[in-house]
């Protein structure tokens, strides 16, 4: 089979997307299931060993050979009675499996009205356009094409989103894409959701790259920035250029995503629908929303304990719900959120996300090597990845490290400058240049913090001991007043950081003291 979907009986599968629908429907299918029923239907007809299929859903893993056949049983549960009623999927004794029953290219078979799905079951698909030349000079086509190439290549590494290949993305360059085309060539024939474009302007010595993410079916602008470079800079970094694209993209994909998903209806939701929904309100940060974005994670893992992403979901948010002092038992968040991550690398060791999961949960459960090793991970895995330098500078610092916490801290806030979670990674950002001896920068840091989130008490307390490290007494105590008319939060989030550094606890309560506080 040539075509990218296949169809048999009432299902259709999508063997780029790795997708199952039944009846127009989506099927919730497991991680492994997927990647078994791919490996069957790229040989229909024919006899796929057990050796291969266990390499197919567990590369460069020992596992019992009983796993295959409980995950075929449930691949035959799913697809239900082939037209002669016997099975799908075919035992083929001592050997394997093979896939029997006729097939035909789903992508040759016209739609009929109203069987269109929309596509929330499956990750959303970006393209990014060639960037454009704009400044005239051909001679540097191979350097634009370069950075375009480079942000493929950048994007791939996150696990929320599919990216169409470089060739696919290059049979558009030169070719004008108004919002008309992006609405039914783009979405509707070829399943696309986002589109990145951009363009290189050279100018002297200097280049100007600009990049906007597109929604295709409204056409409307997500995230747009602009970058001002010398040019010997931009064949020094150019690397990172697209790795500061790609940082930036992901959490407004992943904002976008989950506001798409809460606003869906709520029959037939698949594991996928309730991850993205739990995203929403995971991202409104109140106790509340906390909760139920857990609620919704845990509904997934249910639906499809094969699904990495509702797993690591479960690490984030206890970490979350421990951080701010929700939590009614700490410890039992702490383990369940560590247990759910270590599952979600279990399922899917390359993804990113899982070990930012282990990180973040690691750090409040006091377990500091171990979130320093997952951290480090996570950025092997996806060097342009904000979350995971983010929480390597949290887990230095809350290891002691100030001065190492401080590289880590600063290019993940530089990958991802507009999320609006970053005052807390601010002021984290605030007392490692406090406890590095440099106060002046600590003071900048936690300005940048109360930019972002103006009524948050935690960074006045901040504001105010760098002030009194920086000898303005009369600025700490107008802080302090203005602090006290602020609700006090549910939790400390600096808390573990306080703990293991007990001669840090000490410096903050004298400066809190100076400031006319209580620690």
């Amino acid at each position: 089979m040539h075509g990218k979907s296949i169809a048999f009986g009432p299902c259709v599968f999508d063997l780029n997307r790795g997708t199952l629908l039944r009846e127009g429907s989506p099927v919730a299918v497991g991680h492994k299931g997927l990647l078994l029923l791919t490996a069957l239907l790229r040989k229909p007809g024919q006899t796929v060993t057990k050796p291969e299929l266990m390499d197919a859903a567990w590369p460069e893993m020992a596992v019992e050979e009983s796993n295959l056949s409980v995950q075929i049983a449930a691949l035959r549960k799913l697809l239900g009675p082939a037209p002669d009623g016997g099975e799908w999927i075919a035992t083929v004794p001592r050997v394997g499996y093979r896939f029997t029953g006729p097939l035909s290219n789903a992508d040759q078979v016209a739609q009929k009205p109203g069987e269109r799905q929309e596509g929330f079951a499956r990750k959303p698909t970006i393209l990014v356009l060639p960037f454009k030349n704009i400044g005239g000079d051909h001679t540097q086509d191979y350097l634009v094409d370069g950075i375009t190439e480079d942000i493929i290549v950048a994007l791939t590494r996150f696990r929320w989103f599919s990216v169409l290949a470089r060739n696919s993305s290059f049979a558009f360059k030169g070719r004008p894409v108004d919002p008309a085309t992006l609405r039914t060539n783009l979405s509707e024939e070829l399943g696309i959701r986002y589109v990145v474009e951009g363009s290189v302007r050279k100018s002297d010595q200097r280049a100007r790259i600009a990049a906007q993410l597109i929604e295709v079916g409204s056409a409307s602008h997500v995230w747009a920035e602009r970058y001002d470079l010398e040019l010997t800079e931009l064949f020094a970094i150019q690397d990172e250029i697209a790795e500061r694209i790609a940082g930036a993209l992901e959490p407004e994909l992943l904002k976008t995503e989950s506001v798409l998903a809460a606003a869906r209806h709520t029959g037939n939701m698949t594991a996928w629908d309730l991850v993205r929904r739990g995203t929403w309100h995971f991202h409104h940060v109140t106790c509340e929303n906390h909760f139920k974005a857990r609620e919704l994670f845990r509904q997934a893992c249910t639906l499809d304990p094969e699904l990495p992403e509702a797993h690591l979901w479960i690490g984030r948010v206890n970490a979350g719900i421990v951080a701010y002092g929700w939590s009614h038992a700490p410890t039992d968040d702490i383990d369940e959120g560590a247990a759910a991550a270590l599952a979600a690398i279990r399922l899917d060791e390359k993804n990113p996300y899982s070990h930012y999961a282990l990180a973040i949960v690691s750090v409040y459960g006091n377990a500091l090597d171990r979130a320093i090793a997952a951290a480090e991970r996570a950025i092997e895995l996806t060097p342009s990845f904000a979350l995971g330098h983010l929480v390597l500078g949290m887990a230095r610092l809350f290891s002691g490290g100030a001065s190492e916490a401080v590289p880590p801290l600063e290019r993940g806030l530089r990958l991802n400058p507009y999320d609006p979670q970053n005052f807390v990674w601010l002021n984290v950002l605030a007392f490692a240049h406090l406890f590095s001896g440099y106060p002046n920068r600590a003071l900048d840091s936690a300005l940048r913090a109360q930019k972002v989130s103006p009524a948050w008490r935690p960074i006045f307390e901040t504001l105010a001991v760098c002030y009194v490290a920086l000898g303005r007494r009369e600025e700490a105590r107008r802080t302090a007043t203005e602090m006290s008319k602020l609700d006090k939060p549910a939790g400390d989030a600096l808390a573990p950081l306080l703990t293991s550094n007990p001669h840090w606890q000490e410096q903050r309560l004298a400066y809190l003291r100076d400031a006319g506080l209580e620690g």
